[in-house]
């Protein structure tokens, strides 16, 4: 690891990066980029709004009952009580 940075930090190296010929591509490559950012949004924002709606839903306790009823071909359906 020394080595490495002792490579990296000589002369060789010491060259400032220049953004004069990189117009067209670099404002490409921005915007591909914040483009693909924006669209990591999307399931974000979908995972979040179903964390909120399940941890409401245990906080306050509302559970909405669903009854099902098996219906045989030929029967007719019966009323169940509870």
């Amino acid at each position: 690891m020394v080595g490495l940075m002792t490579l990296m930090a000589s002369s060789a190296f010491a060259r400032s990066i220049s953004l004069e010929g990189a117009g067209t591509t670099l404002w490409i490559f921005i915007i591909i980029g914040a483009v693909i950012v924006l669209l990591q949004l999307i399931p974000a924002a979908i995972l979040f709004f179903s964390f909120i709606g399940t941890t409401t839903s245990m906080v306050f306790g509302k559970e909405k009952r669903v009854e099902e009823a098996v219906v045989i071909p030929g029967a007719e359906p019966v009323a169940v009580e509870k």
